[in-house]
C-alpha cells in the first residue's frame, strides 16, 4: 500500500520533469515561423535569394537546425543550415547582419527575430 502512495507521488513529478525538458528542447526560445523582407538580393549559405518577401521556417533534421526560406511571390524554397546562439535576453527588435563577399554580394551571417531568445548564425 505504501509503495502505491510513493509511486503515485513520484510518477507525476517525473512525468512533469520529462515534459518540461522536452518542451525546452523543442522550443529553444524561438518561433518556428517568421517573415522577412530582403530589399536587395542576398546570399544565404550557397544560395542567392532574390529581393522580396519570404516565409522563414525553423525546422530540425535530426540534430541539425535548418532554416527554410520560401519566396512569397513564386513559392521557391531554399534550405540552409544554421546554428542557434542564445541571446542574453529576448530580442527587442529584429535584425540582420550582413557582410560583403568577393563578388560584392550581401551575405547574411546572422538573423535575429524580435521576441526570440536565440539568434540564427549561418
Amino acid at each position: 500500500m505504501r509503495w502505491l502512495k510513493v509511486t503515485g507521488m513520484i510518477l507525476p513529478w517525473l512525468l512533469g520533469l520529462t515534459l518540461m525538458a522536452m518542451a525546452a528542447d523543442k522550443n529553444l526560445g524561438i518561433s518556428d515561423l517568421r517573415h522577412i523582407t530582403f530589399r536587395d538580393p542576398v546570399r544565404i549559405g550557397n544560395n542567392l535569394l532574390k529581393a522580396g518577401e519570404y516565409e522563414v521556417r525553423h525546422t530540425m533534421q535530426g540534430e541539425e537546425h535548418i532554416m527554410v526560406f520560401t519566396s512569397e511571390s513564386d513559392k521557391e524554397q531554399v534550405k540552409v543550415k544554421c546554428t542557434l546562439v542564445p541571446l542574453a535576453k529576448k530580442a527587442d527588435q529584429s535584425s540582420t547582419t550582413y557582410e560583403l563577399n568577393a563578388a560584392n554580394e550581401r551575405v547574411v551571417r546572422e538573423l535575429v527575430f524580435r521576441g526570440d531568445s536565440a539568434k540564427h548564425v549561418f
